[in-house]
This record gives structure tokens, sequence and C-alpha cells, in this order.
């Protein structure tokens, strides 16, 4: 990996040092909690929707975890401001690994997708598609 690579890691060690959108949201439309238990990553991502009840408004999320997964909850909670559902439910694995923009190696990945993964499982429970405590990477 070259420079650019480079400039990617200062992103996530910046995203992960100052998280953006930090912090539990005052009456959010939904929020949802996961853990990735193999890392011990626990994220809250709270949500507030546009009074059209469809494009997401603000994101804020909180946690502990390691610095991929913190940051991609950062990155992420920047990124779904003004999506849709529909937008959020189609986010995939490589939208993610891409927008963190290094490499992933195979036991990470559970740990960059857990916001995306928090996110969209919060959505199914809003919309009254699934019935679930805490989501968990692992299974």
């Amino acid at each position: 990996m070259g420079m650019g690579s480079d400039m990617y890691r200062q992103q996530i060690l910046d995203h992960y040092k100052n998280p953006r959108n930090y912090g539990e949201m005052e009456d959010p439309d939904f929020t949802h909690v996961g853990e990735n238990p193999s890392c011990g990553d626990t994220i809250q991502m709270d949500v507030r929707l546009e009074d059209d009840g469809e494009t997401i408004d603000y994101v804020s999320f909180t946690g502990d975890g390691c610095a991929i997964s913190m940051a991609s909850a950062s990155m992420l909670s920047e990124r779904l401001a003004g999506m849709t559902i529909d937008e959020l439910h189609d986010l995939e694995t490589d939208d993610i690994t891409e927008m963190l923009g290094v490499d992933i190696s195979p036991m990470r990945v559970k740990c960059a997708v857990l916001g995306r993964q928090v996110a969209q499982d919060g959505a199914k429970i809003h919309e009254g598609e699934m019935d679930l405590d805490r989501t968990k990477t692992e299974e």
C-alpha cells in the first residue's frame, strides 16, 4: 500500500480519537445496540428521521471498542445523514470497507461493519420487520 493508504489510516485514527456525532441522542426515532463478542466492541446507534419518516436526519452513537469499530461508526454517522432507510438497508460490507479506505483482515471485518449492522437492525425493528434485543456480529 502506498501513501494513499497512510492518509486513510490517519483518517481512521482521527475518527477514533475524535469521533463525530458521539453521544446519546435525546428522543431518537430508534435506537439499537450491538456487539462484536470476538473483539469486545459494543455500539449503540441512535437515529432521528425527518418528518417524512424515511429520510435519516441525524445519527449519533456511543460505545466502546477498537479503533476500526469506533472509526467506522463515526464515519457512518456522518454518511447516513440524508440517506433514506432503504439506502441504509442497501449498504453492504464493501461499502463500509471502501469508506474506511484500507484493507481489512477477515477477523476485523466484523469490527468494521458493526455500526452498519446495528443501524440496519434498528431500522428493521423500527419498521416492525424484526424483533431483536441486541445485534451480535457473530450470529
